[in-house]
């Protein structure tokens, strides 16, 4: 017998003139709020054991590890009684590309906010404990199914946007054409469904693989883009039959080369993104591919093809540090040799997707013309240099493998150099080059990394049902190895099904396959650990797992080591501030509205 509760929080955490969270560009500012943003908490309690796990999904880009920080800190302080710790809470997001940024502790992904935004990170903190704690009222005796559902070809929901990449995998026998690229992507969507007693059904978490950029990097509104729509539509459907507390969360899979948008853009295809959804106005593609996950959600929970759970619950996390994995051989092809190294982002990603174009193709071709100089010039130099400096420059080319190196965040370089406020090109060029010259005269003698490497893994275990908590975005194909991997080795313990749970607990970037990683397209150049990254996903992933086939007394989870904390006076260093190309658009703004 289980006991269930939902509950949800507001987290609209709006600051006018601070950056939204996804696409990274400068001008892509908070203005107004098209739509409000919510944080669902599903706690569960097997009443046997009274061992219980809360699940929260936010309409957020993804979960930091400063959120999860803070939440547990409050709810410690303020409801010991609850009993939750690193274990057994997991914090997800949805991932729109509409909503706040500012609440990492970590610099790059404050970078085009810019800074840390007290604020943001209260609201977003405050928000998510209230679902918890309104969850933790509603909890009453439930029963709890899973089911699937596929949709059908002829849908156009999700588009593979990295289909030269995604061809190179070995499990794609049959070339998928440009044309066909809606087949290349996982078009299956799970969903848990929770029962009350009394046959009335109280929630559902469902998970399917589509990016929530509907909304383009010209967007300046608030939104929690399609999966928002269509929680809300669910929620509005249930509520219309009379079952006003029905919560409905449209969590995140394995979306990481996933794109909503199929429709090239006849005049501006490089002012507002290369691809645009159904519709011109991008709130109404929005709502368009959220009524589609509304209806196939829909349809999955009123099946009587429900899968019904039974059994204990079962959690543990462990923390890993990513940049010293050496992967285990059976996730290689054999290779013995396959290891993870220190954090860096090539060229590939900031040119962007046809989400949302970056870099110029122009200035793309001389920056990595830059970068390959800069590789040059370290080889060399490593040849008449000390045996450790040979050794560390060595292991950086050889783990980064065909990436064009840009910034090294976890050694806080940018093309080979630390002293960044010296780069040649002018901060009057660019914005963005600008914000990141006065990042690094704030936090430049700061001694931590600009995105974290000690990252937390997590699983969950509900009878036979497992989600596995990454603190990452996966590809299709990445993602099909690893739930496969996951459920051979869970098997042993009567798990059914893996279900993915990316963006969770925490955030540093993509895990491509390693066959996806050579074409060095966007996702590849944000897979920061290296070739080998979702190699090392397996490796650690597949160590806590066999732990968990244990009795709890018996595990010996091996933690690398603990997150570092950043002090309020780290943080205060970087903190929000409106760049003076926003103060003059404000007062251009105001000198029109005067005119009137």
């Amino acid at each position: 017998m289980y006991l269930a509760g939902t509950g949800k929080g507001d987290i609209t955490a709006f600051v006018k003139g601070a950056g939204l969270l996804g696409y990274g560009i400068y001008y892509n500012t908070m203005e107004s709020i098209e739509t409000l943003l919510s944080a669902r908490a599903f706690v569960f309690v097997d009443d046997v054991a009274k061992t219980k796990i809360c699940f929260v999904n936010c309409e957020l880009c993804f979960i930091t590890i400063a959120i999860k920080k803070g939440v547990l800190k409050t709810l410690t302080r303020k409801y010991p009684e609850f009993g939750y710790d690193e274990d057994n809470l997991m914090l997800t997001a949805q991932h729109t590309h509409a909503g706040p940024g500012g609440y990492s502790y970590y610099g790059l992904y404050n970078l085009s906010v810019p800074g840390f935004v007290m604020e943001i990170y209260t609201k977003i903190v405050d928000g998510i404990v209230a679902s918890i704690v309104e969850a933790e009222k509603n909890i009453k005796p439930a029963g709890l199914s899973w089911s699937t559902g596929v949709f059908a070809n002829t849908v156009d929901v999700a588009f593979n946007r990295s289909i030269k990449a995604y061809n190179l995998n070995p499990e794609v026998k049959a070339k998928v054409s440009f044309e066909k690229r809606h087949l290349a992507v996982d078009r299956e969507m799970t969903l848990l469904k929770i029962t009350g007693n009394d046959g009335n059904d109280i929630g559902s978490i469902n998970w399917f693989a589509v990016h929530p950029t509907s909304l383009p990097n010209t967007n300046t509104k608030i939104c929690y883009d399609n999966k928002g729509y269509a929680s809300d539509y669910l929620e509005k459907y249930y509520a219309g039959k009379g079952n006003t507390g029905y919560l409905a969360a449209f969590a995140q899979g394995n979306c990481g080369d996933v794109t909503p948008r199929f429709v090239l853009h006849p005049v501006y295809p490089f002012l507002r993104g290369q691809w645009e959804g159904r519709y011109p106005d991008d709130v109404e593609s929005a709502k368009y591919n959220g009524k589609l996950q509304f209806e196939k959600a829909k349809e999955i929970a009123e099946s009587e093809k429900q899968n019904a759970i039974a059994g204990g619950i079962d959690y543990e996390l462990m923390f890993v540090n990513f940049t010293d994995v050496n992967c285990d051989p059976k996730f290689t092809n054999g290779r013995t040799d396959a290891e993870t190294g220190n954090a860096a982002l090539g060229v590939a990603f900031f040119t962007g997707t046809n989400d949302g174009p970056a870099m110029h193709p122009l200035v793309a071709f001389f920056v990595k013309r830059i970068a390959r100089m800069v590789k040059w010039i370290e080889k060399l130099k490593a040849k008449l240099g000390s045996e450790r400096y040979k050794k560390i420059i060595e292991r950086k080319y050889r783990v980064q493998g065909k990436k064009d190196i840009l910034i090294e965040s976890n050694a806080r370089r940018i093309l080979g150099t630390k002293l960044i406020n010296r780069l040649f090109v002018p901060g009057w060029v660019d914005p963005a080059i600008a914000t990141l010259k006065y990042f690094y005269k704030k936090v430049g003698h700061i001694k931590k990394p600009w995105t974290p490497k000690i990252l937390p893994l997590q699983i969950f275990i509900i009878g036979d049902v497992a989600l596995a908590g990454i603190p990452f975005e996966i590809t299709t194909i990445g993602g099909q190895r690893l739930r496969k991997s996951l459920e051979e080795t869970l098997a042993a313990r009567g798990v059914a099904r893996v279900i993915l749970c990316p963006y969770a607990n925490g955030y540093s970037g993509y895990i491509t396959t390693y066959e996806e990683y050579q074409a060095q397209k966007y996702e590849a150049g944000h897979t920061v650990f290296g070739e080998w990254s979702l190699a090392a996903l397996q490796t650690k992933l597949d160590v806590l797992a066999k732990e968990m086939l244990k009795p709890k007394e018996e595990r010996k989870i091996p933690h690398d080591v603990i997150p570092p904390d950043f002090t309020e006076e780290e943080l205060n260093h970087f903190p929000f501030y409106k760049r003076a190309w926003y103060i003059r658009q404000e007062l251009i703004r105001a000198r029109r509205m005067e005119r009137r």
